[in-house]
């Protein structure tokens, strides 16, 4: 019978799913196995994954730095549309997915591989964000989502199949909750968090302070954008990643960026999650507050219409669609002249603008002031409050 499956690349952490599934593709597809670790930020302990992948059975390793392509070319695009998902959500897990994805496809294509692999289970958006990207970058590549195709029911099944098969992984007592991180958030769900009533655990969270444990003092940051993208912090030129971690540790030590809400997922699941997105929050507010004197009204609002369905796109694992690539073609226009400098004031969880400048400002003070000024009449006022009334009249005449 020929073999359907000769070399697979597996999205592989390390931890017990995708090291009982190493083993398993091994078993099931008698097939070559590529493991590929992409390093986003999660800061998680990624030396000895090497050792421990070929221990599992791994036919070689990779492992990729992808903070500064994550960051730039993921991160970026998505704050300059200014996308938040539903109830506040600034989209960590997923523009992670889809820069992990392309990667690994490459790896696929430069292995002359026939299949790529994942661990996300069957309820989450994970899986579906995964293989879009596979579709999209690779349609010939076949997929395996193990956590589809096999019989382990949880995590009791992987562990005593990782004891019986003397698999390197520590079967430790699970966490009362789920962590996923990387360089834009840290994202916690599942266990206890899954009774939305419950408060998460005040140690749960990894990089805030609690705000009421935040710095008695203030703490002032410029931000510096040009069309659109931080590009330095208190006048520090940095790196699209460096200005992000930066922004983190500032951020965190402020107890800023946490969040608490219900989403939708794409599967049709109500999900509870708690995130921490300290740099992040710190920038959508510096952006939105540079975007209010550079983006002309008519332009803000159309893109404001445009953005949830924008951030849809981005949540439900269509970042590789000619649709989320039209919209972003619009968005990035709309960001031409978004370039000046922001400050702020960071305190006990909060972030609030205290001044913006851009060189390319739409805001006049001549035209603002409540003092005469020039080149506007208010007399000009009454033809053009005449005409919008008079639908108004009309209307109210009907209903008399």
């Amino acid at each position: 019978m020929k073999k359907t499956v000769s070399k697979v690349v597996l999205a592989y952490s390390g931890g017990l799913d995708t090291s009982v599934i190493l083993r398993w593709l091994k078993e099931k597809y008698e097939c070559e196995v590529v493991a590929f670790v992409a390093d986003i930020g999660q800061e998680e302990e990624l030396s000895g994954l090497e050792e421990k992948a070929k221990a599992t059975g791994a036919d070689k390793f990779y492992m990729v730095d992808l903070k500064e392509e994550f960051v730039r070319d993921f991160v970026f695009p998505a704050f300059r549309a200014n996308a938040v998902y539903e109830a506040g959500y600034l989209l960590g897990t997923s523009l992670a997915r889809p820069v992990i994805a392309k990667k690994q496809v490459e790896i696929a294509i430069e292995e002359n591989a026939d299949a790529v692999a994942h661990g996300a289970t069957g309820k989450g958006n994970d899986q579906v964000r995964f293989e879009l990207t596979y579709m999209a970058l690779a349609p010939h590549l076949k997929i395996i989502a193990p956590w589809r195709e096999w019989k382990f029911k949880g995590r009791t099944d992987l562990i005593s199949y990782a004891q019986k098969k003397k698999i390197p992984v520590e079967a430790t007592q699970e966490k009362p909750y789920s962590m996923d991180r990387n360089l834009l958030h840290i994202s916690y769900e599942g266990g206890i968090l899954e009774d939305p009533w419950v408060a998460p655990p005040a140690d749960m969270f990894k990089l805030t302070v609690s705000p009421e444990k935040a710095p008695d003092e203030p703490e002032e940051a410029v931000v510096t954008f040009e069309k659109g993208n931080p590009v330095a912090v208190n006048g520090q030129t940095l790196s699209p990643a460096e200005l992000l971690n930066y922004l983190n540790k500032i951020g965190g030590r402020h107890g800023i960026g946490r969040l608490d809400i219900v989403e939708n997922r794409f599967v049709g699941i109500k999900s509870r999650g708690v995130y921490e997105t300290p740099g992040g929050t710190i920038l959508r507010v510096a952006h939105q507050a540079l975007e209010t004197i550079t983006m002309d009204r008519e332009v803000m609002h159309l893109r404001d219409s445009l953005m949830p369905r924008y951030a849809e796109l981005i949540y439900y694992g269509f970042w590789f669609s000619p649709e989320r690539e039209a919209l972003q073609a619009f968005m990035d226009k709309a960001q031409e002249n978004v370039t000046g400098e922001v400050r702020l004031k960071l305190y006990k969880g909060t972030c609030t603008v205290l001044g913006r400048k851009a060189p390319y400002s739409l805001y006049l003070p001549e035209l603002a002031t409540f003092e005469a000024g020039t080149g506007y009449t208010p007399k000009d006022a009454e033809g053009f409050i005449r005409l919008h009334g008079l639908r108004l009249k009309v209307w109210q005449q009907r209903e008399k």
